[in-house]
């Protein structure tokens, strides 16, 4: 599909400004597609994370592990809020992590009480395969756009959502 071509948004579009003429459907149009586009290219990004036996939220875990940098160990609740998750939610993910053989729970040595999440030798090699996979994808992805289009839609991306989180 090509710069000018149609879409489900213009037809929806067009429905509104026969109904409703009064309306300015711009905004409606804008955040449809950012809508649409979320949803498919999340579908693309989800593609290389299930080709490798993981689903999302996973790969977020490995993901959050890795780029902690050597010993690849954090607290399960700096995990949790890395991730914006309840902390019970981050068990069930640590659990089906260790079953694979992926994750490790060990002592904390400056608080016996306390656990530890590392990554195991094997997380460590999944991840940084799937990790140079995403980015390859995620390249692929944005590949139809120039250089300049790209810097043009993080900056733009980047103002809305300052703008948006600053309103919660």
């Amino acid at each position: 599909m090509g710069e000018n071509a149609t879409d489900a948004v213009d037809t929806i579009a067009a429905q509104w400004r026969r109904e409703r003429p009064d309306l300015d459907g711009e905004a409606m149009e804008i955040i449809g597609r950012l809508g649409k586009l979320a949803a498919v290219a999340g579908a693309k990004v989800e593609t290389v994370f299930t080709a490798h036996g993981l689903q999302r939220g996973e790969f977020d875990v490995l993901a959050a592990l890795r780029r902690s940098g050597e010993p690849y160990e954090l607290n399960p609740s700096a995990l949790a809020d890395t991730l914006m998750m309840s902390r019970a939610g981050m068990t069930g993910r640590l659990d089906r992590l260790e079953q694979a053989g992926l994750v490790r729970r060990i002592a904390d040595a400056g608080d016996r009480r306390a656990i530890k999440v590392a990554l195991t030798d094997r997380g460590l090699h999944l991840i940084d395969i799937v990790v140079t996979d995403h980015f390859e994808n995620e390249t692929r992805i944005l590949s139809v756009l120039s250089a300049a289009d790209r810097k043009e839609l993080d900056r733009i991306s980047r103002l809305l959502l300052a703008d948006l989180e600053r309103e919660d």
